[in-house]
């Protein structure tokens, strides 16, 4: 166990060799009042006149214990005014937060937290702030990430300096990260330094008590004596290796001309011919490639997930693996992240995005009857005459003739027009977009097959299907979709004695 003096010379060894406060003079120290961040303060004070660092304390009260909260604010100031550093004193009640964030107690804390550190340093013109995460608060860190699932980048830890998210131009520096709590302990005693215990650290209820509590011990005891320093060790390689993928990935995305932000979203799209559509799509996709001498397929996979998740990142998306996962391995793939969001990537690896409008109710469907009438199911419809009406955008005229010519389908008949035997059809159809798991039976088809592999088959891009519009009958069957083929059983024969002229056209 290192006595004071090295447990200081270290600390400032760490500082020097990692320039972890560079020129900087003002430094922010974090205070809580417990063991770890008491140590800090006071390591920092003893080397603050040989280094020229002038301290000031900062104290966020969570007011998450009552009476303790208070207990331990009083403390740090008591201290503070002792040392004769300045004190500054914040506060929140991060329940309130959570609760109206609906985000965790812990993650509330921590928003709280770092806005007052980040407000406190640019008033002070004091752009370092300490912190007193140490070793262990590593280790734990590493199970808790390997426990979500995280990624090389995130079992890395924390690192010595980083930039704060509460604001950009104030660096958080950890000088005390490869030191161990014991030692920490030993030091407070030694020097009788006065710390305030948080008693919600023994409460078995959060995820990361039990793994200090529990998981940890029964690993050092049972497997891994040295268990704190093979995990830093490996959080170091980690660290390492995933700075190489993140530097390789925007190297990809620089010679892909990955755009950060989203291109046009295929909700304002026109879809003019859905054959069309999907062979102009189809090359230039093509050229896409060709342009730039690759492809996003061709880059290792490790890369791959970064250069996605870095435009995640960037664009406010939450991207756990699974999401990053199904978007890399199949281009112009729709994922719905949430009600209100659905992305996808196009072939060369730009990650893409479509955010529709919290407020209102979606677009779904409009009924109709062939003498005029028409009954709106949702919103996003309106009546265009007693012959047709316009949903989502799709103007639909129609009209009813006498007798049938015996063939299967019209001839000579007008661009975006279909005839149906209108006695099949029946008096009333619903107009309607497609949903998964709908069926229908092309013409020239023996049996009804899935709308979903129909599309597939056809090279119906993902994300032009969502935009496609459906008629469905009275029953539930479906006789139109948008751009393909009519249904089987709605065609035109010698037993056809009305036909339904069936018109279409995508406004502007």
């Amino acid at each position: 166990m290192a006595s004071v003096s090295d447990l200081i010379e270290q600390v400032e060894k760490a500082v020097l060799k990692r320039r972890l406060f560079g020129s900087a003079k003002g430094i922010l120290v974090a205070v809580s009042g417990g063991l770890d961040s008491m140590v800090l303060l006071e390591v920092l004070r003893r080397l603050a006149d040989s280094h020229g660092w002038r301290l000031a304390v900062a104290h966020f009260n969570h007011r998450l214990r009552g009476r303790s909260s208070d207990a331990d604010e009083r403390l740090v100031a008591k201290t503070a005014s002792k040392l004769g550093l300045r004190f500054v004193r914040g506060g929140a009640d991060v329940r309130e937060h959570a609760i109206k964030q609906k985000v965790s107690v812990e993650m509330a804390a921590r928003e709280l937290r770092h806005a007052f550190l980040a407000r406190t340093a640019r008033r002070l013109k004091m752009p370092t702030v300490a912190l007193a995460h140490h070793a262990d608060d590593q280790v734990e860190l590493f199970f808790l990430r390997l426990l979500r699932g995280a990624g090389g980048e995130g079992l890395a830890g924390m690192k010595w300096r980083s930039t704060s998210p509460s604001g950009q131009h104030v660096t958080l520096v950890r000088p005390l990260l490869d030191r161990s709590k014991e030692e920490l302990r030993v030091f407070a005693e030694e020097q009788g330094i006065a710390f305030r215990e948080d008693a919600t650290n023994a409460q078995l209820d959060f995820q990361r008590n039990r793994i200090r509590h529990e998981l940890l011990p029964l690993l050092k005891k049972n497997y891994q004596p040295a268990l704190t320093r093979v995990i830093l060790r490996q959080m170091e390689i980690l660290g390492a290796e995933a700075e190489v993928v993140a530097r390789e990935a925007r190297q990809a995305m620089k010679e892909l001309e990955l755009p950060i932000t989203s291109r046009q979203p295929p909700s304002s799209r026109k879809i003019p011919n859905l054959k069309s559509q999907t062979r102009r799509s189809e090359g230039l996709e093509a050229l896409d490639a060709r342009a730039v001498g690759g492809s996003f397929d061709a880059l290792p996979v490790a890369v791959q997930r970064r250069c996605l998740q870095m435009q995640a990142v960037e664009q406010g998306i939450a991207a756990d693996f699974e999401l990053i996962e199904t978007l890399r391995e199949e281009a112009e793939r729709m994922v719905v992240v949430d009600k209100s969001l659905v992305v996808w990537r196009d072939i060369q690896g730009r990650l893409l995005a479509r955010r529709e409008p919290k407020q209102g109710r979606p677009k779904a469907a409009i009924q109709t009857g062939f003498g005029g009438r028409c009954k709106t199911l949702h919103l996003g419809s309106k009546s265009s005459g007693k012959s047709g009406l316009v949903f989502d955008g799709v103007q639909f005229k129609w009209r009813i003739r006498p007798g049938g010519d015996g063939t299967v389908r019209a001839q000579n008949k007008p661009e975006s027009c279909e005839y149906f035997d209108a006695d099949k059809v029946g008096l009333a159809v619903v107009l309607r977009h497609w949903q998964p798991g709908d069926r229908f039976q092309p013409i020239g088809m023996p049996t009804a097959v899935k709308l979903q592999d129909l599309f597939t088959n056809e090279k119906v891009l993902r994300n032009v299907r969502h935009e496609l519009i459906v008629g469905v009958t009275a029953s539930g069957e479906i006789f139109w979709v948008e751009g393909l083929r009519m249904g089987e059983r709605f065609k035109l024969d010698k037993t056809t004695r009305r036909r339904l002229q069936w018109a279409w056209k995508r406004l502007k």
